[in-house]
């Protein structure tokens, strides 16, 4: 039975959520994946002595990881409204 175009959209966004928050958490740990393009400013990239500065813990754990924990949330409701 083929997925409804919406169901399927939704189950990719809860995907690169999970993705997203996986990526966040190991950052948090060990400092692997500062270089991850979602972590990148959309305007302004900071650069010191020739170096792009890797994101804040705190703006990470704070920000980032936080909004993409909500936005999971949502999505997973949506989900079940869906089905």
């Amino acid at each position: 039975m083929p997925m409804n175009p919406k169901t399927k959209a939704v189950r990719e966004r809860i995907k690169n959520l999970e993705e997203g928050i996986v990526k966040a958490r190991e950052y948090l740990e060990s400092g692997k994946g500062a270089d991850w393009h979602k972590f990148r400013p959309l305007f302004d990239v900071k650069v010191r002595d020739g170096k792009v500065i890797p994101p804040h813990k705190d703006w990470v754990k704070n920000v980032f990881l936080r909004r993409r924990e909500m936005a999971l949330k949502q999505a997973e409701k949506l989900l079940e409204k869906l089905a």
